[in-house]
């Protein structure tokens, strides 16, 4: 109900009047006016997928709890997730992805005095497992699948908090799982514990007490081949652990789980046997509500489980909190070419020499082992609890579409997944995404996280730190940068193009990070290697001072770009605006910057501009790059298809969906690159006519189809409405990312086509329902890809609410009306709302020391009454 009335409250913002979720039929007898506002409406309202199933932000039931599978973890310290059915699986707590790693761990309750009692506390499993799974065509032995489980199920999800209600008619208890992980936006390292929570709720349905064993039993997944593994003893609990090598340190790894209740009874080691008796006999006890207490022995346990008697009168609730805690210190993990020669280093090489040979993971600096972190979770965990709770609270009270808030949570729990990892000291690094086995693609890749809007707001102290690698460890005194950075964190091999979005991208975002800061001191540092960057950037694609980017220039297609074309200029423009606002702050000349910029706006607006959208100047002769049309050792037909059409991967005359990408960043980073609003409109347009497919059917993709098929809808990243399509377009062209869709919304939204932006953003949910795609996992070159945090600019899109910590002004530029929006700052978080054009602040974790507020433009509104500190 309450989502509901949000709902209507955004419909009459938006000016079309509110008639409820469900919206009424057209009068037929009402002028074509008020028919298609009527008509607009019903669009609008109708919060559910495109087939009239699920509404967005709501429950999970049925077929769309098929693929449901939500991460929970630490920021960088690895995750496991819980499904719609509440198994355990993708089981990754050793420093890399195991997508397909379901280990055999699971909950179960037995009646005691009933025949067919006990249950393992999970859903009925999915269908496509049955013959889906890795190693299906086995049997699908060594799992849980095969054990009696509750029948109804219902999954919610609140990040970073999720609840699973399990219902069974012939069941007399009823159960409820809470999964969660902390997440508290300022605080990094909190949210970077490798630590989980599960706690279940039972209640009596039937009118007779009822006398039961809970269990919760586990293989002994972390073991290893050639190394001791044993269970060890915790307090009401066990600790399932694997020794390493002194040739494979990395092997060694600690998982622990327990609980709070004192009377917890622990079976240390499974039966030994062969085949299945070991699982069989552990099941035996669980179906007998046999309470096992078994000591530790010294190797080769199969397995382990823990009792919690369990005694409920009629109608009662009882809690069983269930802790998990991992430590698995070392890695085999480096990745990245060694510098050659001085060319290669940094200018101050000794700020970045590594501490490690390989990767070592935050927490591993802050505990000694595994019982340090399950000390730190039990001691802390009330507090954690209450301080995430905090932060969903903050982020679900809010009156914007359910869509737009599930798309911005359900990408954030890519901070939970193995795209992400931190260094002992602290230090961000990231995978674009996760194979099934690998990081997949490495280096915190700038072109790819130039999209993500996510950590800069949250995590501020992490996005720094991402700057100062790019601009201090992977930019060498030439100004060039690597746009992959090595891990462990250390110097770069020069030895590729520079990636112009994504170098360009970063000048633009230290302007970000500044003013969401507020510390001066680390721009004036910085400032120095920015400037450099910008200068390395001039020099090498603009060496004939257009304002354009003319030779071929690197980018996030994974291709070059011959000629000037606008996605990678507007990022140019974006960067001339950034450096010559922060250095006017520090008293630095930037003419030639502003002299850059004005040429590069006229260039823009007057060649590339076509009359519906930016297109392409495609452009291999007259540069300094060597003609690419005379490169030899080709093949006869591809010398052919050059010297008649130029440079393969170009797009020409084509509607590309990032192509003002560069100015939806600058839009992101607070900067104004003054660009002609109009034609900036009219882009963004015509990207939403030709691109958004509602049906796919008919489109033609050779490339990565799966991301959207057949009768999916999706925006393609480009399409030749004027025609010119060239044989071999660039790569990717006909594919559906994610992070465009979600980068093009909030542009759309920023120039106040609203309902163009949300037709985008259902359009991508849709697909991510959960019936054949994990609604927690949008996948792009791997699984939780880090584009997909595009999402959190909806929020910055739709409301304006942004905090300039230099300045201590509140901006809010709604496209709206008034509303009601989750605002994260540096130093605390809250609630940022608007009515009847007057701002209002609540702060609920931290401070945010705001002087004024700055409406549409307007500055100077009193801070008076307005703001609430949290207390």
């Amino acid at each position: 109900m309450k989502e509901d009335n949000n709902r209507r409250k955004f419909l009459k913002n938006l000016g079309i009047g509110a008639i409820g979720v469900s919206a009424m039929p057209a009068d037929l007898f009402a002028s074509p006016k008020i028919r298609s506002e009527q008509a607009t409406e019903q669009k609008l309202a109708t919060s559910q997928a495109a087939d009239g199933a699920r509404a967005y932000n709501e429950p999970y039931e049925d077929a769309y709890l098929s693929r449901v599978a939500f991460p929970l973890g630490g920021i960088g310290a690895g995750m496991f997730c819980i499904e719609g059915t509440g198994a355990i699986s993708h089981m990754s707590v050793r420093n890399n992805p195991e997508i397909y790693n379901e280990p055999c761990m699971f909950a179960a309750i037995s009646i005691k005095g009933m025949e067919k009692g006990a249950r393992v506390l999970e859903g009925p499993v999915p269908i496509w497992k049955k013959f889906g799974q890795h190693d299906s065509g086995l049997g699908g032995g060594g799992g849980s699948w095969g054990l009696p489980r509750y029948q109804e199920t219902k999954f919610t999800a609140r990040f970073p908090f999720t609840a699973i209600d399990l219902q069974d008619a012939s069941m007399p208890v009823k159960v409820s799982i809470k999964a969660w992980s902390p997440f508290i936006p300022t605080d990094a390292d909190n949210s970077s514990l490798p630590v989980a929570g599960l706690e279940y709720e039972f209640e009596n349905t039937s009118g007779k007490a009822v006398d039961a064993v809970f269990s919760y039993n586990a293989r002994n997944f972390m073991q290893q081949r050639d190394a001791k593994n044993s269970v060890k003893p915790i307090a009401n609990g066990f600790v399932l652990s694997q020794d390493g090598t002194e040739k494979a340190p990395e092997k060694a790894g600690d998982f622990a789980i327990f609980t709070d209740n004192d009377s917890t009874v622990v079976d240390h080691c499974w039966f030994r046997g062969d085949w299945w008796d070991a699982f069989t006999m552990a099941w035996n006890a669980v179906q007998a509500a046999d309470v096992r207490k078994n000591a530790p022995v010294d190797s080769g346990a199969p397995g382990a489980s823990l009792y919690v008697p369990l005694a409920l009168n009629a109608g009662e609730k009882k809690t069983i909190k269930l802790m998990m805690a991992w430590y698995v210190p070392d890695t085999n993990l480096r990745v990245g070419d060694e510098p050659r020669n001085n060319d290669d280093q940094p200018c101050d090489p000794l700020t970045t020499e590594p501490a490690n040979k390989f990767h070592k993971p935050w927490y591993s600096g802050k505990f000694k082992s595994v019982n340090e972190v399950a000390a730190y979770w039990q001691q802390n965990y009330r507090q954690l609890h209450k301080n995430s709770n905090t932060f969903k609270e903050a982020f679900y009270d809010s009156s914007l579409p359910p869509e737009v808030l599930e798309a911005v949570s359900a990408n954030l729990t890519i901070l939970k997944s193995p795209t992400v990892l931190r260094q002992t000291d602290g230090r961000f690094w990231c995978w674009e995404g996760c194979g099934d086995n690998w990081g997949s693609c490495h280096g915190s890749c700038t072109h790819v996280w130039n999209y993500a809007q996510a950590v800069s707001h949250l995590f501020p102290s992490l996005e720094r730190s991402l700057r100062e690698t790019e601009f201090e460890v992977s930019q060498n005194c030439n100004g060039h940068q690597q746009f992959r950075t090595s891990i462990p964190i250390r110097p770069v091999a020069h030895n590729f193009h520079a990636a112009s979005d994504g170098q360009l991208g970063g000048i633009m975002k230290v302007y970000r990070e500044w003013r969401i800061s507020g510390d001066n001191a680390w721009l004036k540092r910085l400032y120095p290697k920015v400037k450099m960057s910008m200068d390395y950037c001039i020099k090498t694609w603009d060496p004939r001072s257009k304002g354009v980017l003319e030779e071929p220039h690197h980018n996030t297609y994974d291709i070059e770009f011959w000629g000037a074309d606008p996605m990678c200029t507007t990022f140019y423009l974006g960067a001339l605006t950034a450096i010559t606002a922060m250095g006017k702050f520090l008293h630095e000349p930037t003419q030639n910057y502003e002299a850059l910029y004005a040429k590069g706006k006229v260039f823009l607006e007057n060649t590339l501009f076509n009359g519906e959208y930016f297109a392409q100047k495609i452009q291999w002769t007259g540069l300094n790059a060597p003609d690419p049309t005379t490169i030899k050792n080709r093949s006869v037909e591809a010398m052919a298809l050059l010297q008649k059409e130029g440079p393969k991967y170009q797009y020409g005359s084509g509607c590309l969906s990032d192509g003002i990408l560069g100015a939806w960043i600058a839009d992101m980073c607070g900067l104004d690159i003054t660009l002609d609003k109009g034609k900036i409109k009219q882009h963004l347009a015509s990207v939403h006519k030709y691109n958004l497919k509602k049906d796919l059917s008919e489109h033609a993709n050779p490339q990565r189809p799966t991301y959207a098929i057949g009768k999916e809808g999706g925006l393609l990243l480009c399409s030749w409405p004027q025609g010119g399509k060239l044989s071999i377009p660039f790569v990717y062209s006909d594919e559906v990312w994610t992070g465009i869709e979600y980068q093009v919304a909030s542009h759309l939204m920023l120039t106040g086509q609203v309902n163009e932006g949300l037709e985008v953003v259902r359009a991508c949910r849709d697909r991510y329902d959960g019936r054949v795609r994990n609604p927690f996992n949008e996948y792009e070159c791997g699984h939780w890809y880090a584009r997909a945090m595009a999402s959190y600019g909806l929020l910055q899109a739709l409301t304006g609410a942004r905090f300039d910590a230099v300045d201590k002004v509140l901006h809010i530029d709604s496209k709206i009306g008034d509303f009601k929006s989750f605002i994260s700052t540096n130093t605390g978080f809250g609630v940022i709302s608007l009515k009847n054009g007057q701002p209002s602040l609540n702060v609920l974790y931290g401070t945010i020391p705001v002087k004024s507020f700055d409406i549409s433009g307007q500055r100077e509104i009193s801070v008076k009454g307005r703001v609430k500190q949290a207390s």
